[in-house]
């Protein structure tokens, strides 16, 4: 019998399921299924034990089974990625005894994982809107639309966002596309809101409708229009119907790949990251500064950063070999550069592994001094170039930008244009804020107000590449800054992958040739 448990922050074990009972074998294939939640934003450890169940339990379930009346055989241990990650989505790992007993052969163990997607069907629609009312005094209301589904409990919870559309009473908005998994069956009730979009946050309601994906469809197919209604804050149930109308302009069905669809068919993560070393840090070598080297060994927060989103995007990158800059800093020939290789090689920015980032990093704070401005747009124009140079070698790479920094970026604009020349390419930019500042700007680069960026020339970035978290804002809460930072990565991933129309590879047959079952 195989027992699987999560290994905790704390080290603990926690069980997350039995296998049944194998009698009389020495090569067990196991049938039952451990369902486990993947979460991409964090590292999942996993400690699978092997255990002899004795005869006299055999009529026992296998829940109610006491481990220490059975005789342990060993035990084995990786992450849940490095499972997702290979291409058969199955690793073949050495039973270790526990105990002391290294030295004895103890067999090995066969995981496989399978992905429990209901469904990958997805439903791709274009909407548009007419005779808007205008909520705007000296200009047209600026529409856009959010689409939420009614749970059980008669709540609504939003699940898709449209972009704005400025000065507009009849906008016509880009593809939206919705998984199964977000809006659940056809029939099920949705509520489309139209909101003249603020700068504020408080988003004035233009008006709503109830409707769901089969009236959608028809709608589509017929070529009507659904009229928008208000109700009265008085009288909730007494709506009004307004002039304006929602119109699908089209409506199709389409097959839609998961992340892992992609990762276990040889697309790769690759982690670059850019370091602050402007002034406003403080003297490496006194304790107050946000770089100062603990010999005690505790981390600063930008070895936190390092290390923290370094350990989760390890697992997606197959060679390990990560770019490393630093900007701001004035390098060991005396002009002030805002991107530099972070090992002080003039020629070659990569390091190997998250520790050759973490020892570049600490020799860089020897041979570069601290100096300014605080420039981005250096660090992600050479991050795009590498970015769009895969493209015309392999597809099967996204980029990963991380940037941490302690202070407010003096090249707002620059930066700007160069997140919307990027949201063309492979690639995401994490942004971490240590120390203090002010991070009002920074949280402009991060469309999560629905607002996409605009460059100098008037150009609309494509997507949202830009994730930005404040260290001070999540420490001491329940989600890490990891987490935080990385929950959004699969989305952005997919939403590049489908908007160039590329799918994953199929399988090469020696490596589609996976067990079943989980073994």
């Amino acid at each position: 019998m195989v027992v699987l448990y999560s290994k905790k922050r704390d080290g603990m074990l926690e069980e997350l399921g039995r296998t049944e009972v194998i009698m009389n074998s020495l090569s067990p294939a196991w049938i039952t299924k451990v369902t486990i939640n993947y979460q991409f934003e964090i590292v999942q450890p996993l400690v699978i034990r092997v255990y002899d169940v004795d005869t006299k339990y055999h009529n026992i379930p296998v829940k109610m089974l006491n481990l220490n009346e059975q005789d342990y055989l060993g035990e084995a241990s990786c992450a849940l990625s490095e499972i997702v990650t290979k291409p058969s989505r199955s690793t073949t790992l050495n039973l270790q005894h526990q105990r002391g007993h290294s030295g004895l052969h103890s067999g090995t163990i066969t995981i496989h994982a399978e992905e429990t997607v209901s469904s990958r069907v997805a439903v791709e629609m274009i909407l548009r809107c007419s005779k808007l009312e205008n909520k705007d005094t000296f200009s047209k209301s600026d529409p856009f639309l959010r689409i939420s589904k009614i749970v059980e409990s008669g709540s609504s919870i939003p699940i898709c966002k449209t972009e704005v559309i400025n000065d507009n009473l009849n906008p016509v908005w880009k593809p939206v596309t919705l998984s199964v998994q977000q809006f659940g069956s056809k029939d099920n009730p949705l509520i489309i809101e139209c909101f003249d979009f603020n700068s504020s946050g408080k988003h004035d309601l233009i008006g709503k409708l109830q409707t769901s994906m089969s009236d959608l469809e028809k709608l589509g197919r017929e070529k009507n229009g659904a009229n928008f209604y208000v109700s009265s804050v008085a009288r909730p149930d007494n709506k009004k119907m307004l002039k304006g109308q929602l119109f699908v302009d089209k409506f199709i069905e389409k097959t839609q790949y998961s992340f892992l669809d992609y990762i276990s068919s040889g697309f790769e993560l690759n982690f670059m990251v850019a370091i602050d070393f402007t002034a406003s840090n403080g003297d490496p070598r006194l304790p107050a500064s946000l770089h100062f080297i603990d010999p005690s060994g505790r981390l600063n927060s930008y070895q936190q950063a390092i290390i923290g989103v370094g350990e989760v995007l390890q697992f997606y990158d197959s060679d390990r070999r990560f770019l490393a800059w630093g900007f701001g800093g004035r390098i060991a020939y005396g002009s002030v550069s805002h991107c530099f290789n972070l090992n002080g090689n003039s020629e070659e920015s990569e390091v190997s592994g998250v520790e050759g980032i973490m020892s570049a990093y600490a020799m860089a704070l020897h041979n570069v001094a601290l100096a300014g401005p605080t420039l981005f747009g250096p660090v992600i124009n050479k991050a795009a170039e590498i970015a769009s140079r895969s493209l015309s070698t392999r597809r099967n790479k996204y980029f990963i930008l991380l940037i941490i920094t302690d202070g407010v970026i003096t090249d707002l604009q620059e930066t700007k244009d160069a997140i919307v020349k990027a949201s063309d390419l492979p690639m995401s930019i994490l942004i971490v804020g240590v120390g203090g500042a002010d991070y009002k700007e920074m949280e402009i680069l991060d469309a999560d107000n629905g607002k996409r960026l605009e460059s100098s020339t008037g150009r609309i970035a494509t997507r949202d590449i830009v994730q930005f978290v404040p260290m001070r804002d999540v420490q001491g809460s329940q989600v890490s800054v990891v987490q935080a930072l990385l929950e959004e990565l699969p989305g952005q991933f997919l939403s590049y992958m489908q908007s160039r129309d590329i799918t994953p590879h199929p399988a090469h047959p020696r490596e589609a040739s996976a067990p079943p079952f989980p073994q």
